[in-house]
């Protein structure tokens, strides 16, 4: 044969699915009943073991990762933020709600302190904005340049919904990776539901966060804001993974949380770290940005590949 020939041929062992519908038509006995006749894959309490931690934490790597390789996703725009920050008219019904409890009790301390935390919120309502645009902007673009390009979330409410949301206005699809917390957390109404996806490892979920990243947004936020802005600035630094614009959403937030000057100052990182950061306003600059150090994107035959970690 001068030509290679691909035989495709029917493996002659059942499937795990076949056998695992084929235990169900078997005869219910004391044997069959007892957990140790379960098939393993398929015997939830025996998964949930402790010593089957290693084979969770594959799975739930291999899960998203599967899904997203099958729909041809190989280039993603990573935006981060608070969950707590909402649009105008959400933020101002959260202050009328403050402005009412404290005026019915004007000597409780925690409500004067929630209705100057309100206060404080409802100046930070147009980072939603910006959100919301940036997530439309970074999905119309990648569509008018036939580029592959994606925004993923943290899944949630405030600026995660922003973003997912602005993708959503265009017509585009996005992604959220939603993590399983003591507290309640729903997907926000925008992500695309094939693509949104739910952990219970935070390792895991941030490594998929930057596995296909071609930027990084951080908008402002709080603790689950900075473990991924900082677990990805210390990736890049120690280069564990290869540069990719790191940019701050607001300065004026940003300098006033955490002092990289002084960083650099005492020593704790090099004037090169701090460059690693970017700043930005409006979704117009933070898109400008990606440009500049993407030059792929304006060339729809790139070949862009993930990020191997």
């Amino acid at each position: 044969m001068t030509k290679k020939t691909k035989i495709l041929c029917e493996s002659p062992f059942p499937t795990a699915k076949e056998d695992a519908a084929h235990v169900l038509l078997d005869s219910d006995t004391v044997q069959t009943r007892s957990s140790s006749y379960r098939l393993a894959y398929d015997d939830f309490d025996f998964m949930m073991r402790d010593e089957l931690r290693p084979v969770r934490l594959q799975l739930e790597l291999l899960k998203p990762e599967l899904a997203q390789a099958e729909l041809g996703i190989k280039s993603t725009v990573v935006i981060f933020g608070s969950a707590r920050i909402h649009g105008d008219d959400e933020a101002k019904q959260a202050l009328a709600n403050a402005e009412q409890a404290w005026n019915e009790h004007p000597d409780e301390l925690a409500l004067a302190n929630n209705l100057a935390i309100a206060r404080r919120i409802l100046t930070k309502s147009h980072y939603y904005d910006e959100a919301r645009k940036l997530g439309a902007l970074i999905t119309s673009e990648a569509k008018k340049r036939k580029y592959p390009l994606l925004v993923v979330t943290g899944g949630g409410p405030g600026i995660m919904e922003a973003a997912n949301r602005g993708a959503a206005d265009v017509g585009g699809k996005s992604m959220g990776l939603n993590i399983v917390l003591p507290h309640e957390q729903r997907p926000n109404p925008y992500i695309t539901p094939e693509l949104c996806f739910q952990f219970h490892y935070f390792a895991i979920r941030k490594m998929h966060f930057l596995m296909r990243a071609i930027a990084l947004v951080a908008f402002p936020g709080g603790f689950g804001t900075m473990d991924e802005l900082f677990e990805a600035l210390t990736l890049i630094q120690t280069k564990k993974v290869k540069r990719i614009p790191v940019i701050l959403f607001g300065q004026l937030y940003w300098e006033k949380i955490i002092n990289f000057d002084a960083l650099v100052e005492e020593g704790a990182i090099t004037p090169c770290d701090r460059e690693l950061i970017q700043y930005a306003e409006t979704a117009e600059q933070a898109w400008q940005l990606i440009l500049k150090s993407n030059n792929s994107i304006n060339n729809k035959h790139s070949n862009n590949k993930k990020v191997t970690l």
